[in-house]
């Protein structure tokens, strides 16, 4: 039996996300009811930390590190990007001073929700292929006569695998203006 789309992935997707924007708004406004409001000044340092420590999966993924499973590192690159996009956005808040925070906010948000649907999409795929994999089988079909049977639906999926190379440019783009966002903090504190 094939698990139902909304509780195995619709459900969870809504949940993680309506949990990160649940969890900014309280942030933010614990933050302006404590009058805290500077502690959110200095969230956007340890949530920059754990985004670029989300990358232990990438460099692992692409071996340019040898150490790590990875399935604990997708889950740890899940997890911290998720924490970190959650302390850069209780960082931006709801200040409207500056352009290009905002448009690294943006871009983070954008990132973080086309990585969800890509796993969502991906994972659902790869069920639904595998069980019509086995369904076929289970009807006595031999083995090149279940992969012909699954022809276009592997050929999508194998398409869908490639959604990284629109999740990778949109972190590029957000790489960018989180970059420019913290020269140009740099460039403007007063060092005094």
């Amino acid at each position: 039996m094939i698990p139902s789309l909304w509780r195995e992935h619709i459900l969870p997707f809504s949940l993680i996300l309506g949990l990160l924007a649940a969890a900014t708004l309280s942030g933010d406004f614990f933050l302006h009811r404590m009058d805290l409001v500077w502690v959110g000044r200095y969230l956007g340092i340890p949530g920059t930390i754990l985004i670029v420590a989300s990358f232990v999966y990438s460099l692992r993924k692409r071996k340019y590190i040898s150490s790590g499973n990875p399935k604990t590192l997708l889950t740890f690159h899940e997890f911290t990007a998720w924490l970190g996009s959650l302390l850069v956005l209780v960082h931006a808040g709801i200040h409207f001073n500056s352009i290009l925070p905002w448009l690294a906010t943006v871009g983070m948000s954008v990132n973080v929700v086309s990585g969800m649907v890509g796993k969502l999409l991906l994972d659902r795929s790869r069920l639904h292929v595998q069980e019509q994999r086995k369904d076929f089988q289970q009807r006595g079909l031999t083995k090149p006569e279940v992969e012909q049977a699954v022809f276009w639906d592997s050929i999508t999926l194998e398409a869908m695998t490639q959604w990284r190379k629109v999740h990778i440019p949109i972190f590029i783009v957000f790489a960018v203006l989180a970059i420019g966002h913290i020269f140009s903090i740099f460039l403007f504190w007063g060092w005094r």
